[in-house]
């Protein structure tokens, strides 16, 4: 893994970041974390991408608050110009009268 950045899902909704910050620090530093609204996923920044991987081979599948932790590399966005409009005429389509 070259990344410390890691994509947390299947969050319970009731997790705070402080829990987050406690739960991944037993495999490193923590630098950041970020839990996306009531989403049910975060993202946890590690110190090095050797703890980022220390902590998602020990936290994926593993069982933290009632649910079955999802734990992967995060992802980079995904950059493009927005979306497209479909359908013809500007997205109405259909029969003019």
């Amino acid at each position: 893994m070259q990344v410390s950045k890691l994509y947390v899902g299947n969050l319970n909704y009731s997790t705070t970041t402080t829990d987050l910050e406690k739960l991944f620090n037993e495999y490193g530093k923590v630098k950041d974390v970020n839990i996306i609204g009531d989403k049910g996923f975060g993202f946890v920044e590690m110190s090095s991408p050797e703890e980022a991987e220390a902590a998602k081979e020990a936290l994926n599948g593993y069982r933290f608050m009632e649910r079955i932790l999802k734990v992967d590399e995060a992802r980079p966005p995904k950059s493009g110009g927005g979306g497209r409009r479909g359908g013809r005429g500007g997205g109405y389509g259909g029969r003019r009268y």
